[in-house]
């Protein structure tokens, strides 16, 4: 469908403002740091433009740099504002109390997170109330391949979206259960919808195991993931499936009905 503009589009469309954006949509796409030179070619504007732009964003904290002061990403204030529209539409607050009574329930540490790009992003952190508490902090990224939740907030793309997704991207081994290849990657995204729900022990990092099921929206598909996640030491094994996937699932399911799914 073609867009149609205003009538005074040329006299009320701010090219510096577009261009500023762009930046930000420029640097998450890429899902690494970037430097002036790499913006600026993106962007398709000189290395001095792109320097002015990415000063600005700086200073206004949308944009940090790294250690050597070269390389750009994502800042602090991105991260608010997600917060933000994320509160506006209420997953955070509506997922919160479930989150609460699951930590009670489990004696686990809980966790909200969605799919950003290639990351798994955490939107909350209900620590355990015990000595056995998670090592996941909000607003921390993980690699979807390589994470179970990401392998369930990839569940609706096909194989070919994932394909497309991973294009040119090397999968590092974090562990022996990390996909090499994103065939894996997939045949791991299709065994977990299958089953409903996810299971790691040890996947990300030894001794550490996590319990994921998905929130899904009116129309089914995936909008965010909830886990349970902390050392092996927190968990009583026997009990896996007994207790402890159920209760997860259970919840995430009155999670998304209060967000609006028809179970």
């Amino acid at each position: 469908m073609t867009e149609t503009l205003h009538k005074n589009h040329d006299r009320y469309f701010i090219p510096g403002l577009s261009r500023g954006l762009r930046v930000l949509e420029i640097i998450a796409e890429a899902g690494e740091p970037l430097t002036i030179a790499e913006i600026g070619k993106k962007l398709g504007v000189s290395r001095s433009s792109a320097f002015r732009i990415t000063y600005t964003l700086e200073h206004l904290g949308f944009l940090t740099t790294d250690k050597s002061d070269k390389q750009y990403e994502l800042g602090p204030r991105i991260l608010s504002l997600g917060f933000s529209y994320l509160n506006s539409q209420g997953v955070i607050n509506t997922a919160k109390p479930h989150l609460e009574k699951l930590r009670d329930v489990t004696e686990v540490s809980s966790h909200l997170a969605i799919r950003d790009g290639r990351d798994v992003l955490y939107l909350d952190n209900i620590t355990s109330n015990t000595s056995f508490v998670s090592n996941i902090s909000t607003g921390e990224r993980r690699p979807i391949y390589a994470s179970v939740l990401g392998w369930v907030l990839l569940r609706d793309l096909s194989d070919a979206e994932i394909v497309e997704l991973y294009q040119g991207v090397e999968f590092d081994k974090l562990t022996e259960h990390t996909p090499n290849s994103v065939e894996e990657l997939i045949k791991c995204v299709r065994s977990a919808a299958k089953d409903g729900y996810a299971i790691s022990r040890g996947f990300v990092q030894r001794g550490g195991s996590t319990i994921t099921a998905p929130l899904l929206d009116d129309r089914g598909q995936v909008i965010a993931v909830i886990d349970i996640s902390g050392p092996d030491s927190a968990f009583d094994f026997e009990r896996l499936q007994s207790f402890y996937v159920p209760t997860v699932v259970e919840t995430a399911m009155a999670i998304s009905r209060s967000l609006g799914h028809k179970s």
